[in-house]
């Protein structure tokens, strides 16, 4: 990665931690409903995929710890934080909430609650893009944890047998909600799992972005090229619990601090300091414009707009003015 790319990744990662930790304050001031998964501590997984694929150009699609994805891909932090509030200018006008963040128009096609459901749907969408004759790729960014689902063997097998243009990408933070991997799945490294469908895979450090860059961009070209369905592993952590409930008993401090001298962020940041190209104080003053941001412009635009109307309950419940469905139309014969 040149500096100038480093940098810039650098802020981004700033970003997407800062909305996280703020995401987590408004929650426990119960702005925002339902249930909240973050991701600090996993910043250069969809970072690292993403510098090396297209973002608005390839097609994306995740589980329910999906709102770094979004933003990652073109989606504005604004319009996400808004749906965590259950707002009408969410992304998904409010209806969504924190699991289910969407926005086709940076084709980011979603987040998903229901484990293992990303994968038969990135797969349809590799279709897609193979019939249509298009150079996207489809990328499914997955938990180790739904890798058990019988889904996920079902459409490993389809996407090789058809060479479907799908990048799966496993997050791999050892920890199926408070289950540690090993004593949950017989084969823990799950690029390994992967080879009874005949598809390469990779595993790589998933804390250094620079690393994962490396690694996904061998990915991306080898599923770009036509070659079929890639896997690719990328070992993590994440920081904070599974939800907001998790009070963490399962893991150890000591584990837990371990992990956190391998931050992301800090990886990132030092290196560039070490390579002359940032200074502490400059890194200091990042985190303060970027907080100033998050409060002054996301969340406030977050607090000040619209709930849903009342009279809207059912919209966008129901398809509207499809003609090929007129039951739907009160035109039926």
């Amino acid at each position: 990665m040149k500096i100038e790319d480093k940098k810039r990744v650098l802020r981004e990662m700033v970003l997407h931690r800062r909305f996280e930790e703020r995401c987590y304050q408004a929650y426990i001031e119960r702005k925002i409903g339902g249930f909240l998964h973050l991701y600090p501590g996993q910043e250069a997984c969809c970072n690292g995929v993403m510098e090396a694929a297209r973002p608005g150009h390839d097609y994306v699609i995740t589980g329910y710890r999906d709102h770094v994805h979004a933003i990652k891909c073109g989606a504005d932090p604004k319009e996400v934080m808004a749906e965590l509030y259950g707002k009408e200018t969410g992304s998904s006008k409010g209806r969504g909430g924190s699991m289910h963040i969407f926005d086709t128009d940076k084709r980011f096609m979603g987040g998903y609650a229901l484990v293992g459901g990303p994968f038969p749907l990135a797969a349809g969408i590799a279709k897609a893009i193979q019939l249509k004759g298009g150079d996207e790729i489809s990328i499914c960014f997955l938990g180790d944890a739904a890798n058990n689902q019988g889904v996920f063997h079902e459409t490993l097998n389809m996407a090789a047998l058809w060479k479907l243009p799908v990048l799966f990408v496993c997050e791999n933070n050892l920890y199926g909600i408070g289950t540690s991997i090993e004593r949950s799945t017989a084969v823990v490294h799950q690029h390994k799992r992967v080879a009874a469908y005949n598809i390469p895979a990779d595993e790589c450090d998933g804390q250094d972005i620079e690393v994962v860059y490396e690694h996904a961009r061998k990915a991306v070209d080898h599923v770009r090229a036509g070659n079929g369905p890639y896997f690719l592993e990328l070992m993590t952590y994440r920081y904070r619990g599974h939800s907001m409930s998790d009070s963490r008993g399962y893991r150890s401090r000591e584990e837990e601090e371990l992990w956190k001298q391998r931050d992301p962020i800090f990886i990132l940041r030092d290196r560039l300091i070490k390579e002359g190209a940032l200074t502490m104080a400059e890194f200091e003053a990042l985190e303060k414009e970027t907080d100033a941001y998050i409060e002054n412009e996301v969340i406030r635009f977050a607090e000040e707009s619209p709930e849903p109307r009342i009279e809207d309950l059912e919209k966008y419940v129901l398809a509207e003015r499809d003609t090929q469905l007129p039951w739907l139309t009160g035109k039926a014969a």
